[in-house]
């Protein structure tokens, strides 16, 4: 077990090596442990260990040594869960002070998914506060910083889970997006980010940001695994009503059944207005510009569309992240224990519990209104977005479409995050996966910045996504671990 080759483990590896007696959960768990304290003090991006973790792991052990059978499907995999998602074994602070030591009553409905498949939360990771960003600053822990780059960010929300999954440090990620939050990190991390449709996974026992627009997914070094995690997650809550558009779309297996020729005879779609036309979007065009012939070199058609798909109109008049911010998060905040410090955003600010990054956000949302006439004609403009999607799709009889999540390279720490294309899947709901594209190089990036591509269907075709996402992963490898 000493030899063992720690690096790049997935899920089936792992599981391959508890049965046939290479590996043990604990060691598993204390190699991330101590990768994680070597790592952390560049990294900043673990808010909570686990204090529990090892004693979960000889559970896996003892099973596993009495049955030679795994009891579950993530089973002894260790997660790193982002600090929004509610466990009962573990404050939930969603980044931000006004939260710290907060230990919620029940689990979310993810969390309470990846325990029954048997995973073990390693630990909680850092994001922006309450989600609201792209650079992973919170006011519990701070700058989170990119593995590839110290420089840079690394993305975000969910930069915490990106960075440590990047390092491999743990194996399954799991973080939310409300507008670019889990493809963000995946981009800038060389990771495969899955951003489901609306109404696939539960939201229920998440710091909601805005419920319009949330959802939760899957940051992982391989398509497969986050294939794993999205059958694990996904499936209709009472407790979110969103998720009965999920039912009669339900999937047996989104892992089952992946080819690698999947790219033959598809129809992918380049939604070219995408793509930057400035100096500063060269080196994301030119890695995007080698990806692309991984699919015209395996079979596929690209076809270009010159449909101007605006992101910044998707910004300001679709996406309602801003407008339902306030109401949905003093939703969650109005059920605190009666004598918690905060009980509503308003109160979070006159007691000054927030990083000085986040204040223009919350202020600016403080002014608005969910149900105002703005909000209402921001609604409207979503349904027009969505049909013209679709209708692109089907005249071009596409399969998916394509662009660089980020038209410009993740930003530098300190700097706010430029022109992103997670809103076209977070305004329609549609779903999206990220998958590594290249680096593109720079001198603080000993292998350069990583790049990331969205691919994206229509609602409810995450498994047509992922082979595809997977077809292009094993035809081009362009995923690397950062040199730490």
């Amino acid at each position: 077990m000493s030899n063992f080759d720690f690096s790049e483990l997935t899920v089936a590896r792992v599981h391959a090596a508890y049965l046939d007696g290479t590996l043990t959960a604990r060691k598993l768990c204390e190699h991330y442990l101590e990768r994680l304290k070597a790592l952390e003090p560049r990294l900043n991006s673990v808010i909570c260990v686990n204090p529990k973790a090892l004693e979960e792991a000889d559970k896996v052990d003892a099973f596993i040594a009495a049955n030679h059978a795994l009891n579950g499907a993530l089973f002894g995999i260790p997660v790193m869960l982002k600090d929004n998602f509610n466990t009962t074994d573990m404050p939930t602070t969603a980044g931000s002070v006004a939260l710290r030591g907060w230990v919620p009553p029940k689990d979310a409905f993810v969390t309470k998914k990846l325990r029954e498949s048997g995973a073990i939360i390693l630990a909680k990771t850092n994001l922006h506060e309450f989600a609201i960003w792209g650079e992973t600053i919170s006011s519990v822990l701070g700058q989170s910083v990119n593995p590839y780059d110290p420089t840079r960010t690394p993305g975000g929300s969910s930069g915490g889970t990106g960075a440590t999954i990047a390092s491999n440090i743990g194996i399954i990620g799991l973080g939310t997006d409300t507008i670019n939050s889990v493809r963000s990190p995946a981009s800038a991390n060389s990771l495969v980010g899955i951003r489901p449709t609306i109404g696939l996974v539960s939201r229920a026992g998440i710091v909601p940001y805005s419920l319009t627009q949330d959802t939760a997914g899957p940051i992982c070094r391989t398509v497969e695994d986050a294939a794993k995690c999205l059958d694990v997650i996904a499936g209709y809550d009472p407790d979110d009503a969103e998720t009965a558009w999920g039912v009669g779309h339900e999937v047996k297996s989104y892992a089952d059944g992946l080819n690698a020729d999947a790219l033959a005879d598809k129809r992918i779609g380049v939604l070219e207005s995408l793509f930057g036309k400035e100096a500063v979007n060269a080196p994301v065009n030119e890695v995007m510009k080698q990806a692309m012939k991984v699919f015209t070199d395996n079979g596929a058609t690209l076809v270009p569309i010159k449909d101007n798909i605006d992101q910044p109109w998707l910004t300001s008049e679709v996406s309602v992240h801003l407008d339902d911010f306030r109401h949905d998060l003093d939703g969650y905040l109005a059920d605190l224990p009666a004598d918690w410090p905060v009980h509503s955003m308003a109160e979070i600010l006159e007691k000054g519990l927030f990083h000085p990054f986040s204040e223009s956000n919350m202020r600016d949302a403080m002014k608005l209104e969910v149900g105002s006439p703005r909000y209402l004609e921001k609604m409207f403009n979503k349904i027009g977005v969505r049909t013209h999607i679709l209708k692109i799709m089907a005249d071009l009889k596409l399969d998916a479409m394509i662009y660089p999540h980020q038209q410009q390279l993740v930003c530098k720490c300190g700097a706010h995050q430029q022109q992103r294309n997670g809103v076209l899947c977070s305004s329609t709901g549609f779903p999206s996966i990220c998958v590594p594209a290249g680096f593109a190089p720079d001198e603080n990036a000993p292998i350069g910045v990583p790049v990331g591509m969205e691919i994206i269907g229509r609602p409810w075709s995450e498994k047509e996504l992922i082979a595809i996402a997977y077809a292009f992963e094993q035809k081009s490898h362009f995923r690397k671990p950062p040199l730490l």
